[in-house]
């Protein structure tokens, strides 16, 4: 054991928002019992790839005694995360031939309509702002109720396009607006386009996104739409 940087998390800063934990490609930072822990000090390489994922500030690098980075323990710790964890936060890209098509039937009509996604994760929370197929994108920002009340959501709007997901009412705004405005900073983005329900709370995550553009001081091609409760698309 040897004096070296590594990562320390202020549990009193942390709120458990998990930004970090996609971000740190050892998988050194896990949510536990609602706050961010280094697992083990050997997993840490102390270069700091999670400091800009936390709202928070709850992050930081210092240096103490602590065991020596191990690649090799890293190698078998993410062997296990992906035979035992859940997948939801590991990106995949999609190609057009994988994609299963749903069918509907009514008679002698038979309708069947591809998926348009092509990557996962999809929710703001999970996705971390360097996700490879962010770059040169055409990114949709999907209030996470549009794909229901929509019914033309995959070929009227995600097709073509990048997207993530979230609900401004449920979520913090705070967390969006720190989480778009990296992806926008760290990505070459073609366009924008923001899908929102008609109710009002669900215009924070457009501010959210005006906001993270504003700050960003890129100029990205901004697209509002708007979805009735009742389905009906209205673009702004």
């Amino acid at each position: 054991m040897a004096k070296r940087k590594i990562v320390h998390i202020d549990e009193e800063k942390c709120n458990g928002c998990g930004l970090c934990v996609p971000s740190c490609a050892e998988g050194a930072i896990k949510i536990i019992n609602g706050k961010a822990k280094l697992v083990a000090d050997n997993l840490c390489d102390g270069l700091g790839a999670c400091l800009g994922d936390c709202p928070q500030g709850a992050i930081e690098i210092i240096e103490r005694e602590a065991d020596e980075f191990d690649e090799e323990a890293v190698k078998i710790h993410l062997e296990g995360e992906e035979s035992q964890g859940c997948p939801g936060s590991r990106i995949r890209m999609f190609k057009d031939e994988g994609t299963i098509a749903a069918s509907i039937n009514s008679e002698d009509i038979e309708i069947k309509i591809k998926s348009q996604l092509r990557q996962w994760p999809v929710q703001l929370m999970l996705i971390p702002p360097t996700a490879p197929y962010f770059q040169g994108a055409d990114l949709l920002i999907t209030a996470d109720c549009v794909p229901f009340a929509y019914p033309n959501y995959h070929l009227d709007l995600l097709k073509g396009k990048k997207v993530v997901v979230g609900c401004p009412k449920l979520d913090d705004i705070e967390v969006y607006f720190e989480k778009l405005t990296q992806i926008i900073k760290y990505n070459d983005l073609k366009s924008i386009t923001v899908a929102f329900m008609e109710v009002p709370c669900c215009m924070g995550i457009v501010k959210a996104v005006e906001k993270a553009i504003a700050l960003s001081r890129k100029d990205i091609v901004l697209h509002k739409v708007r979805i009735g409760i009742e389905g009906d698309l209205i673009r702004l």
